[in-house]
């Protein structure tokens, strides 16, 4: 029925070639809407193929929303109306929704969403979550049922501990750790405590992300940018300030993808010892690594000098509005008591269920899962522009979920407009600074979009990129 030839398919690349036949076939109505596709189990003995290949390539169409899984039925082919949409890559404007199967900002506009960082959602663990929830609710206790501690339940401060120290190297014993609402939460009440001890000033790269700027300038009176260069954030620049805190990001510098030196993390360390400062540290896209060997975090250096924070953001979704905080314990009671005043603490359930699947093991494999997901989002990114630009200049590929593309000079605000013009919506480097640009680019964030619309979007961005040199 499908006419699939396996002596076709490249070596090592099955299911994606699997994936873009099938995407075919819908679009071209041989798969017609309502049909079931054959059994993974089936088609891979056809093909010659492993049967996990078959379920990848199953499994891509699913997110896109070309497949519908239906429990002990079988995989069906969408409705046509979605179908033809996302076999363009397109979004259906009645819906908001896009080819990576949920909708994502701009989206009911027609818009491949470059400008706003997420991961690939449709791949949330949504059975692995409800069943850890049911779990939960089944065994809670009455204690567990009542007013949470406002740090966080314990369940998950000591999991989170475990798991920190082993994927990060971080020294966070239990009662170190805080439950915040994701970075945000965590700079928040950072901020307001150190306001509270009149601390003045605190310090930001330059360029940085916009919405941390704006929540530290909401509590803090003054917030002052320090340049980023190849190595990272400019430490004598940094001591300039009179600034006593500075919030960076070492492991994956947003958004320029530096990585902090050797060198620069010494003299960073060094300048929180001799000035008693504080070093916040967001490690918000750690888990994401493709080209090199994670980068150990700052804070088991100086443990009572860095207050090192993350979140689900990046690692599972930003919906779920958890993360968390080990600050120096000069400032965790200071920090706990704020919590407590403001809102009495996190909720519980959600707390509960995440140690479980963090004990369990599920959060890690997800993670392994979505690493090669977001690394094949990104070289259909990178690949697509470099064919049709040779020349063009790329940053923070290593790792993370977003790259810089460099504008040499050019206007990056008027290409990004240029681009939106065109339905994609990219973010202008020169808009995260804080002061005037110190270079122009473009920040495209790739891990909400499937391959095969970054694939789309590549040679006209590059078209926009090639037409302002």
């Amino acid at each position: 029925m499908l006419g699939l030839d396996p002596a076709e398919a490249p070596p090592g690349r099955r299911a994606d070639w699997l994936a873009a036949r099938l995407r075919a076939a819908i679009a071209d109505g041989t798969l017609a809407a309502g049909s079931y596709v054959p059994p993974g189990r089936e088609l891979a003995a056809d093909l010659g193929f492993a049967r996990g290949t078959v379920v990848e390539a199953y499994q891509r169409l699913v997110e896109e929303t070309l497949l519908v899984a239906e429990p002990r039925r079988g995989i069906r082919v969408e409705a046509r109306s979605r179908s033809a949409h996302a076999a363009n890559g397109m979004v259906h404007a009645s819906t908001g929704r896009t080819t990576a199967g949920g909708p994502q900002p701009s989206e009911a506009h027609g818009v491949v969403d470059l400008a706003h960082g997420v991961p690939d959602v449709s791949a949330f663990p949504r059975a692995a979550w409800l069943r850890a929830e049911r779990e939960v609710l089944d065994a809670a206790t009455a204690a567990q049922l009542g007013y949470p501690d406002p740090a966080g339940m314990p369940e998950l401060r000591e999991t989170l501990a475990e798991w920190l120290a082993r994927s990060r190297g971080v020294a966070a014993p239990p009662d170190r750790v805080l439950v915040t609402g994701g970075v945000a939460g965590s700079l928040s009440l950072l901020a307001q405590v150190l306001a509270a001890r009149d601390e003045r000033v605190i310090a930001v790269e330059d360029p940085s992300a916009a919405g941390s700027r704006l929540l530290l300038e909401r509590w803090m009176p003054g917030v002052a940018g320090v340049a980023v260069d190849d190595d990272g954030i400019d430490v004598g620049a940094l001591s300039a300030t009179g600034a006593r805190t500075a919030v960076v990001t070492p492991a994956h510098q947003y958004p320029t993808g530096v990585v902090l030196a050797p060198d620069r993390r010494r003299a960073l360390l060094s300048w929180a010892r001799d000035s008693a400062g504080l070093i916040v540290e967001d490690d918000y896209d750690a888990e994401h690594r493709y080209d090199r060997r994670p980068v150990r975090a700052l804070q088991p250096a100086e443990p009572d000098r860095v207050a090192y924070t993350s979140s689900l953001s990046k690692t599972l979704a930003p919906a779920l509005r958890m993360g968390w905080l080990v600050p120096p314990a000069a400032l965790h009671g200071d920090l706990v008591g704020l919590r407590q005043a403001t809102d009495l603490g996190p909720p519980a359930i959600p707390q509960l269920a995440l140690a479980l699947l963090l004990r369990r093991g599920i959060v890690e494999r997800h993670l392994r899962t979505v690493r090669v997901r977001h690394r094949r989002r990104r070289d259909a990114l990178v690949d697509g522009l470099r064919a049709a630009f040779p020349d063009v200049r790329i940053g923070g590929v290593a790792a993370g979920l977003h790259l810089v593309v460099d504008t040499e000079g050019a206007d990056d605000a008027e290409l990004a407009a240029r681009l939106a013009a065109q339905g994609i919506a990219v973010q202008p480097l020169s808009t995260l600074h804080l002061g005037a640009p110190a270079r122009s680019g473009l920040v495209l964030h790739y891990g909400g979009q499937p391959e095969h619309v970054l694939a789309a979007a590549s040679p006209r961005i590059a078209a926009v990129l090639r037409a302002s040199r």
